[in-house]
C-alpha cells in the first residue's frame, strides 16, 4: 500500500482516472483478472461513493459497465458511476 494524492491509501498498482463533469476529482481503481478489486473516489458525495465502491468491488468489469453506464446525476449528462464506467472502458481498451 502507498498513500497517493489526498492521503488515501491504495494498492501500489492502482490506476488513476480523472473524471469529467462530476464532483469527484479522481477515481483510483485496481483490476485483477476481469474483476474490480479496489475503487476509491476523491471528492463527490462521500456516502454514495463509498456505497458504490462497496457494491462493485469484486464484480466483473462488463457487469459493472452494464449496470452503471449511462446513469446521470441531477442535470448533468453523466455521474460518478458513469465516469467509473468510462475509466473501465479505457482500461479494457489499453
Amino acid at each position: 500500500m502507498f498513500t497517493p494524492l489526498g492521503g488515501v491509501e491504495a494498492p501500489a498498482d492502482t490506476h488513476v482516472f480523472t473524471p469529467k463533469g462530476v464532483c469527484a476529482k479522481l477515481i483510483r481503481y485496481k483490476v485483477e483478472g476481469d474483476k474490480l478489486t479496489y475503487v476509491n473516489f476523491t471528492g463527490g458525495c462521500d456516502g454514495n461513493l463509498k456505497a458504490i465502491s462497496a457494491l462493485v468491488e469484486g464484480m466483473e468489469l462488463p457487469k459493472i459497465i452494464e449496470t452503471l453506464e449511462g446513469i446521470t446525476c441531477g442535470k448533468k449528462n453523466t455521474s460518478c458511476a458513469d465516469q467509473l464506467c468510462k475509466a473501465l472502458h479505457e482500461y479494457m481498451e489499453s
